[in-house]
């Protein structure tokens, strides 16, 4: 099911994008990509012999969670503050609705898993978090703070007053961020995080090396340890896990631990608010793992 965020454009229309963006053409009809559920994307050859990755944003009538506003112009720059450091498209033109990017070479993990690109994608994420954002939160006008029990807080109330707009039931989370504060004010550097690290953002070469990393438009400042949740998605990560090994990650603390719970409770409530966005049921298998998935994060919180 296509997602009412997702354009509907065909090859055409990425033909004139690519005029406009590049002042170029194709030299073949584009083919769209799979495995998104919020733009369309595109591949496209070029007639310099290049092949490129176009990306349309949601189309101005789509209704957007808060903290999706100004997606597209937010992966621009993540892609900008990371490359060279981790394996990232170039930017080749941009607009508030449209980017062409590069083509990276390789298949997303979902198509076949491979410990050692999970563990250079660890590796590449510790580098990443090396860079200090100028605040915690989001950029633009969405939640942030000079402090990250704060930002946290207001990432979630963002969340919980999309959730309640669209009708979207949440297991209470009144009361969360206040019995963690002390633990969530240990973090005081806003760390730059890529947040969506699932296997559909993660590329692997034929060899089963990391080849690329796509979506960087969810990006944030926080808690490197947030990033510790997508890689291992609807699990509870461990040491053991070849994205832990490489990044680096020993052991965690019991502290630690607990900053992770909390953070697959942003994910999930994320996850479950979205649904009506992307055309989902508020029912059906999704939904009730999710739900669960919560509700025991919840209970040991």
């Amino acid at each position: 099911m296509r997602s009412p965020t997702q354009p509907s454009v065909d090859s055409d229309d990425i033909a004139g994008i690519v005029n406009d963006g590049l002042g170029l053409g194709v030299s073949s009809p584009a083919v769209e990509l799979s495995g998104g559920g919020f733009a369309a994307v595109w591949r496209a050859a070029l007639t310099d012999g290049r092949e490129v990755v176009v990306k349309v944003g949601p189309p101005p009538s789509a209704r957007l969670l808060s903290y999706e506003a100004g997606m597209l112009p937010a992966e621009v720059a993540y892609f900008s503050m990371v490359r060279g450091v981790a394996p990232v498209p170039e930017v080749l033109a941009s607009s508030d609705s449209w980017i062409i990017s590069t083509l990276l070479p390789g298949r997303p993990l979902t198509e076949g898993d491979s410990a050692p690109a999970r563990r250079q994608l660890g590796a590449a994420i510790a580098r990443v978090h090396e860079i200090t954002g100028p605040h915690f939160g989001y950029t633009g006008n969405r939640p942030s703070a000079a402090d990250w029990p704060t930002a946290y807080a207001a990432i979630l109330d963002s969340l919980r007053a999309d959730a309640a707009e669209w009708g979207v039931p949440l297991p209470p989370l009144d009361g969360l961020v206040a019995r963690h504060h002390r633990l969530l004010a240990t973090v005081t550097r806003p760390a730059l995080l890529h947040f969506d690290l699932w296997d559909g953002n993660v590329l692997v070469a034929p060899d089963g090396s990391l080849s690329g990393l796509v979506d960087g438009e969810r990006y944030l400042y926080g808690d490197p340890l947030l990033d510790f949740v997508s890689p291992a998605l609807f699990q509870r990560i461990t040491p053991a896990h070849p994205f832990a090994a490489g990044y680096g990650r020993a052991a965690f603390t019991p502290e630690e631990q607990t900053r992770i719970a909390l953070y697959r409770v942003h994910l999930y409530v994320l996850m479950l608010t979205e649904q009506p966005s992307r055309g989902m049921e508020l029912s059906g298998r999704r939904h009730d793992h999710v739900t669960r998935l919560l509700e025991a994060e919840l209970e040991e919180l």
